[in-house]
């Protein structure tokens, strides 16, 4: 027979995309789709459960579907279709993730545990490695917000894992997603009209593209003949600098004292730009690396996309910015005409 697979978060853009890559997977009988709101996207085969994992009945429904593996996508940075504010993105990451756990410990017929995380484990600090790999453990910054979020359901996962020794357990740490159709909030960030940025910094950025998130979290459902037990970072080769990938969406900046970062995406949020919190500035402090060696190893080579690929996928999407790079281009190139013959 072939495998039951239950995937949390199922009504996000990320979800939804797997649920409807998984549906084709050879070896994958069934998909229960799982999500407080009913998934708009999701093929008719899937079997779709409107639920809310922070309640006890996610343990009904595993049992109910006999589900043997699970794949919880429902760990993000901003509520998506729950709606509520900081509040409500805590209670689905770290409770969310705490009750699903222990409902799968509960099940008998559990035998593999997929988890996304972030590379924000890593922190983002002047003190921070300047590329970070799966040796260095989680940072919980003091000051909380998603990266605290990740450090505490990477906590509860190995707790989970001692636990359920016979489970295999897999964590991907995943770069900021980038693609046409992304919803994160570094997506949300590069599609404002002017791109805010801390004084005086330009930072490092990293990103995968979503059809390798995809594939990966594929060939982490196979099981050993795909992406073994393990922790994963998962990002494309290379970086970018902040004021790089400005000049080729052709999207002014404005740089902001640091001291003013976490009111600004209050201030964005009163101007109408969702989705990009206050502690999305704190990565455009310093950035973060990491060196994907892991993935690569069990792959057998790197991701499709570069950093660099990825971003430019995402960025043909958006059409030209305000300061189109070719546009801009021919204006310097008359400035320095103009500058040459006085």
């Amino acid at each position: 027979m072939g495998r039951t697979v239950l995937v949390t978060g199922a009504a996000r853009h990320l979800g939804g995309v797997f649920v409807r890559r998984l549906c084709r997977e050879p070896g994958v009988d069934r998909v229960v789709a799982v999500d407080a709101r009913p998934p708009v996207s999701v093929p008719a085969e899937a079997v779709v459960v409107r639920t809310d994992i922070r309640r006890p009945s996610i343990a009904a429904v595993l049992a109910e579907q006999a589900v043997d593996t699970v794949v919880h996508l429902d760990v993000n940075a901003a509520a998506g279709p729950y709606g509520g504010g900081r509040a409500t993105v805590k209670e689905i990451n770290v409770l969310g993730t705490l009750q699903l756990l222990g409902a799968a410990q509960k099940v008998p017929t559990v035998e593999q545990v997929v988890v996304i995380s972030s590379t924000q484990v890593y922190g983002s600090s002047p003190r921070d490695p300047a590329v970070a790999d799966e040796t260095r453990g989680p940072v919980a910054p003091a000051a909380g917000g998603f990266a605290r979020d990740v450090a505490e359901v990477e906590g509860y996962v190995r707790g989970f894992a001692r636990r359920c020794p016979d489970v295999a357990v897999t964590v991907l740490r995943l770069a900021d997603v980038l693609a046409p159709g992304a919803d994160g909030p570094m997506a949300a960030y590069f599609r404002l009209p002017v791109l805010p940025t801390v004084l005086g910094h330009d930072p490092r950025l990293q990103f995968v593209h979503e059809r390798d998130v995809i594939e990966v979290l594929v060939r982490a459902v196979r099981g050993p003949d795909g992406l073994g037990p393990g922790t994963y970072d998962v990002a494309g080769d290379g970086v970018l600098l902040l004021s790089q990938a400005a000049r080729r969406l052709g999207r002014p900046t404005v740089p902001v004292a640091r001291s003013l970062t976490p009111w600004l995406g209050s201030v964005l949020r009163a101007f109408g730009a969702d989705g990009v919190a206050g502690e999305r500035f704190r990565a455009l402090v310093h950035g973060r690396v990491v060196r994907g060696g892991l993935l690569q190893d069990a792959l057998g080579g790197p991701l499709e996309y570069t950093t660099a690929a990825a971003f430019a996928d995402f960025a043909a999407s958006l059409g030209p910015g305000l300061l189109p790079p070719a546009v801009l281009g021919r204006a310097v190139d008359r400035i320095e005409r103009a500058v040459r013959r006085g």
